[in-house]
């Protein structure tokens, strides 16, 4: 038994630091759009920038898409 949990600890290490923040990213409300905004010469999306961030930074790009300020609309 105590082998068995052994060899689950770093599947769930994994699932916890990367799989859950890939999914956050990709079903959040504010992860903004999936293709790229008119005009624009990037191909992907801003929501696809998040997800290559995470992929590539784990829990600290999770961090950054958490903590990141929304846009606020200009008064002028």
């Amino acid at each position: 038994m105590n082998a068995d949990l052994s060899a689950a600890i770093p599947w769930l290490v994994l699932f916890a630091f990367y799989g859950l923040p890939l999914l956050h990213v990709a079903l959040s409300r504010r992860g903004g759009g999936w293709r790229p905004p008119a005009g624009s010469r990037c191909p992907f999306g801003p929501r696809a920038g998040w997800l290559v961030m995470v992929l590539m930074l784990g829990p600290v790009g999770w961090l950054l898409f958490a903590l990141r300020r929304p846009r606020r609309a200009s008064n002028r």
